[in-house]
């Protein structure tokens, strides 16, 4: 049996920081005192060791204290439950902020709720299908230029013009970078679906346009409104799956917007592979991809709006309603009630740009854009540029090189699926940034004058798929997922837009002086500096990321809520 204060002060040592096992160890002092005392007053001849503050009172006195303290227990059960629920904000946040979260990755666990079911995930997975249709779109969009540029010069009138045909892929990212920045204030604005729709208008004028034109400027303005439809796709998508799935498949879903990206750029490939033999195919290149943008507005009429803007609006009946059509009526009430435990008091204040780069949620904004950089310098980019010239130096043909490219692509993401809710988020993108720095090693090492021409054509290929699976498991799904998950619900639209941005920006410098420093550095010089960036990240990861798996994004943002 133990004593209650010295238990109680002996943790309170221990866990001056944390009033959850103090509060628990108390709890537990407390009934084993009752118990004590209840088996006291059915034996009253049995001799027992009493506690200290007992000592001197006699045995009415002692039975009357202990129904005392069976009242006092309950009572004071209940307040425990009341005022430590997990999602409640307390004055006191030193245990809350982000930097814990670095010193102890794993203080989420306490914040799980172990008592609740998992719902289904199959009455979510179709808005989540619909919703990634804009990023199939993305991926088409990216690679629906590159067989049939030839062609496009060609019937176009600008044959030989590196400048025009730089134009052409260059205008879609700034239209990209446009769209981007606008997202998070489209998104908040007018919410999710409304924002899928009007993703999805630029990119149908913008196909057509650019498929009916017959010159260079009506090319250049459809690539434009394509851009703008693309910069605006994936921070939407990436924030409708977060918020929509449940928590112990969101990963798993979040890794449909990534194969989606994948099954886009293939499409792209095999749609375009006739038009060296048919004259004006790239038109209908073109033209197909109208019908999925055409299908992503349509069905986003029959899609769930996402429960948290709609709460955010103040419009509790819709969003409780949403919940039932994602979660099903039984687990409605309980992620209604969850929600409405996380104080959104200044959830209808306008989200100023200051307050994401100076604020109090600076921070977390600078690990989501510095992940968004690092995943692009790690030269993800320039391999997918360089590619069909290094696979031909082996002797494999440009178009087997780019299927071979897209198939590992593919694969690494649909394996990344299945491990993203078992090994978790962290693990994903510790390991695979840490082997496309290997990768990089590898294709250096092919690049060096040590190594025969046949070694380094094995290295070089090999280098490159093992580069490709390995951004594919982790460093290409898990940024676009992560983000949403730990930024707070107040600024998550916003966040993603800068963080987005940056991504789009690091885009554009990699394509434009990509060919440029290889001829300045070399292969061997350039790979390495792409490899130095990998190691880089690898260590940022493990400083700064944080572990949400199978975590609400309540419990998340509660136990990441920075200090004012």
């Amino acid at each position: 049996m133990l004593d209650l204060r010295i238990c109680s002060h002996h943790h309170f040592r221990f866990a001056v920081g944390n009033r959850f096992w103090f509060h628990h160890c108390i709890y537990i002092s407390l009934l084993q005192h009752t118990h004590t005392l209840s088996l006291s007053r059915a034996e009253p001849n049995r001799t027992e060791p009493r506690i200290c503050y007992l000592t001197h009172h006699k045995e009415k006195e002692r039975a009357q204290r202990s129904e005392l303290s069976v009242h006092w227990v309950g009572m004071w059960v209940g307040h425990y439950r009341e005022n430590s629920s997990m999602y409640k904000r307390t004055p006191s946040r030193e245990n809350s902020s982000i930097d814990d979260m670095e010193e102890n990755p794993d203080i989420l666990d306490n914040f799980s709720d172990k008592g609740t079911s998992n719902p289904s995930w199959k009455l979510s997975l179709p808005h989540v299908l619909v919703a990634t249709i804009s990023s199939f779109l993305f991926g088409y969009h990216l690679g629906v230029v590159n067989e049939p540029l030839e062609s496009i010069s060609v019937d176009l009138g600008f044959r030989g013009n590196t400048l025009a045909e730089g134009l052409v892929v260059s205008t879609c990212l700034g239209g990209a970078l446009i769209g981007c920045l606008l997202s998070g204030w489209i998104a908040d604005g007018v919410g999710r679906r409304r924002a899928f729709q009007l993703c999805a208008l630029p990119m149908i004028i913008g196909a057509a346009m650019s498929a009916a034109t017959n010159n260079l400027v009506g090319m250049l303005v459809g690539r434009l409104f394509v851009g703008t439809g693309l910069g605006l796709g994936p921070p939407v998508a990436a924030l409708y799956v977060t918020e929509v799935s449940p928590a112990f498949v969101r990963g798993t879903f979040g890794a449909f917007i990534q194969i989606a990206t994948c099954l886009g750029l293939m499409g792209a490939l095999f749609i375009g592979i006739p038009v060296k033999e048919i004259s004006g195919w790239w038109r209908v290149c073109f033209w197909v991809s109208t019908i999925p943008a055409a299908i992503l507005a349509v069905g986003m009429i029959f899609c769930a709006e996402s429960p948290h803007w709609l709460y955010k609006q103040g419009r509790i009946a819709e969003a409780e309603g949403e919940f039932e059509r994602l979660l099903g009526v039984s687990e409605a009430k309980f992620a209604m009630s969850e929600l409405s435990k996380v104080d959104r008091g200044d959830d209808t204040d306008t989200v100023k740009l200051s307050e994401l780069l100076h604020g109090r949620h600076s921070k977390v904004v600078f690990i989501g854009s510095t992940l968004f950089a690092l995943q692009q310098l790690s030269g993800i980019n320039a391999v997918f540029y360089f590619s069909s010239t290094v696979f031909k130096s082996a002797g494999v043909p440009s178009d087997l090189a780019n299927v071979c490219i897209g198939v590992v692509n593919l694969a690494g993401s649909i394996i990344s699926m299945g491990l993203m809710d078992k090994l978790g988020r962290k693990v994903l993108l510790f390991w695979s940034f840490f082997g496309m720095a290997i990768a990089m090693i590898i294709q250096a090492t092919g690049a060096s004058s040590f190594v025969s021409n046949l070694g380094a054509q094995y290295f070089s290929v090999g280098g490159m798929l093992m580069f490709v699976f390995s951004f594919a498991l982790g460093a290409g799904p898990v940024p676009g997922l992560l983000l949403p998950e730990i930024f707070p619900g107040r600024i998550r639209a916003k966040a993603m837009a800068v963080c987005m941005s940056v991504h789009w920006v690091i885009n554009f410098f990699v394509g434009l002086l990509f060919l440029r420093l290889l001829e300045k550095l070399g292969p061997q010089l350039l790979y390495s500096m792409f490899a130095t960036f990998c190691i880089i990240a690898v260590l940022f990861v493990r400083r700064n990321v944080v572990e949400t798996k199978g975590k609400s994004l309540h419990e998340i943002e509660i136990a990441l809520l920075p200090q004012d």
